[in-house]
């Protein structure tokens, strides 16, 4: 005989809380799992590094050939 899959630690439970306990438990197991996102969800790696590494702008005279330069 193979060992008991749930197992109550403490407490009294009835028949019924017993059967409740195993209806959640077996509709949790048995749900579709959430689909998770596809590639085209989200940006690309490249996109991402971008997006986080760009510097601020600072507008002004001639600033427009600064931006060109480190």
């Amino acid at each position: 005989m193979s060992d008991p899959v749930l197992r109550v630690t403490k407490g009294d439970p009835t028949p019924e809380e017993l059967a409740a306990l195993l209806a959640v438990v077996t509709a949790r197991s048995t749900a579709a799992p959430a689909e998770s996102a596809t590639t085209t969800d989200r940006a690309s790696d490249w996109a991402t590094y971008w997006r986080n590494h760009t510097r601020p702008l600072h507008p002004g005279p001639g600033r427009w050939r600064a931006s060109g330069h480190p």
